[in-house]
């Protein structure tokens, strides 16, 4: 009697140590899956609603409020100038729109720098930033990078002229006079997206007001030049000045001093008929 206690006693201890070995197995895996699941967690990036196009809008094209969805956008990466409702995109009611400045595809989130302000076109005017002007200057194949100008650019603007310095004779010189300044329009276009190189007439750029009274001078006083600037360039040239006399490496004349003459004293005596000079020692001071 007592081995068949014994007997289901040590059957009994076995299975409660197994039932123990089982439950811990158990939660060992629970609490692993459970750190799994809290690092997948942390793996999501938060997303925000922001207003995207639903299809693609060419530049010109007017966008109105059936143009528009609403579309999640992870909030760590979200571009500067985004929309998030329709009231800040329409602030003055969906009869008046904005213009596309920049092309934008399927699903691509709206930014303020590729619309215009509300109710303004796509022209020129609706590019300027404030305080700014649009210029124009006159261009050829040569003094326009052969065409290769567009919108959106940055040029540095070179003058050429008579400098009119007595120091060279009057001779030609070539100036820097503005660096970095953006390009607005080539020729009637103000489309960015224009990849087309053609040889234009005329280039108009942003620049201020003291700029414009400073283009106007140059290109009424001689020619006007564009050098263009690398999208990744984002140094500050320098005061650039070349004339005939640096570009040849001549020499610029020199004033000839003329040695002063030696003063000479004489006084006059008559002999006879005649009157002769006899040279005598200068007094002295």
């Amino acid at each position: 009697m007592r081995a068949v206690f014994a007997l289901v006693l040590v059957a009994g201890l076995g299975l409660a140590g197994f039932a123990v070995y089982m439950a811990q197995g158990y939660f060992q895996q629970q609490r692993l899956e459970l750190q799994a699941q809290r690092a997948e967690m942390a793996k999501i990036v938060p997303t925000v609603e922001v207003l995207a196009v639903k299809h693609a809008m060419p530049y010109g094209a007017p966008i109105t409020p059936d143009d528009v969805e609403v579309i999640r956008y992870a909030e760590p990466f979200l571009p500067d100038g985004v929309f998030r409702t329709q009231e800040e995109l329409f602030p003055k009611g969906p009869d008046v729109t904005r213009v596309v400045l920049r092309p934008m595809e399927a699903k691509e989130p709206i930014l303020a720098v590729k619309v215009t302000e509300p109710g303004a076109d796509a022209g020129i005017t609706g590019r300027l930033s404030r305080g700014m002007r649009a210029f124009a200057i006159r261009v050829d194949a040569a003094s326009g990078v052969s065409g290769f100008v567009r919108p959106g650019d940055k040029v540095d603007v070179y003058w050429s002229g008579s400098a009119g310095r007595s120091d060279l004779g009057g001779s030609g010189v070539t100036k820097l006079i503005e660096s970095g300044v953006q390009v607005v329009a080539v020729d009637q276009t103000s489309d960015v997206s224009n990849s087309t190189a053609s040889v234009a007439r005329t280039v108009t750029v942003e620049v201020s007001p003291q700029q414009v009274a400073s283009l106007a001078q140059a290109q009424a006083t001689g020619t006007l030049a564009l050098s263009l600037v690398g999208n990744a360039d984002d140094t500050v040239a320098q005061a650039v000045e070349v004339d005939q006399a640096k570009l040849l490496g001549l020499q610029a004349p020199q004033a000839v001093t003329a040695a002063p003459a030696e003063k000479v004293c004489t006084i006059r005596t008559r002999k006879g008929s005649d009157v002769v000079e006899l040279p005598i020692p200068c007094p002295t001071n």
